[in-house]
């Protein structure tokens, strides 16, 4: 494969990850770092690509550790691995959020199902259970859609890496801002 059919192949691959929850790359590790500077890392819904400007769209309650971290230092890492045919695509940039009064989040929320909106009800992720009268739960939104954000993270670079059984393979490609591919190269694995 050319350094160009790596790159679409890896964007081929996420985009149809979004719309499979059977693909390997529709959950993926998003990584940030906390107040006290430690690395974090968490499995996130991939839930939207767009492989023109080189965007991913993943959802989250806006009361999560990760919301916080992300308004601290929007610089973030996306880590994903898919078993066949054994790659792993790390992807670096920046995120944007985008809160429930946004037209994104509009937007988004507008289109999950009733199964999904539900998870934003209870209370705030890493709370102890019962913690939060039950009350004041209902009374912030019946419906969940105070909580609803949309991520939406925007790659600068694409480290991909191939495992193969006598040569690993590995390629490097970096993004300018509107999403085309500035850089490609072959590198050692």
């Amino acid at each position: 494969m050319t350094l160009a059919e790596v790159d679409a192949s890896a964007w081929a691959e996420l985009e149809g990850a979004a719309a499979d929850p059977q693909s390997a790359f529709r959950y993926l590790n998003l990584c940030s770092v906390d107040a006290g500077g430690r690395p974090q890392a968490r499995m996130v819904v991939l839930r939207r690509v767009d492989v023109a400007r080189r965007v991913l769209e993943i959802h989250t309650d806006v009361r999560s550790p990760k919301w916080q971290e992300v308004s601290a230092n929007p610089l973030v890492t996306i880590l994903g691995f898919g078993p066949q045919p054994r790659v792993q695509l790390r992807l670096q940039g920046s995120a944007e959020l985008n809160g429930p009064a946004s037209e994104c989040a509009t937007e988004a929320w507008s289109l999950l199902p009733q199964s999904t909106r539900s998870t934003y009800l209870g209370g705030p992720p890493g709370d102890d259970i019962g913690e939060r009268p039950a009350s004041e739960a209902v009374a912030a939104n019946a419906d969940g859609w105070a909580f609803f954000g949309v991520l939406i993270f925007r790659a600068e670079t694409l480290d991909w890496f191939q495992l193969r059984h006598a040569d690993n393979r590995r390629a490097v490609f970096a993004y300018d801002h509107l999403g085309a591919l500035a850089a490609s190269r072959w590198v050692n694995p």
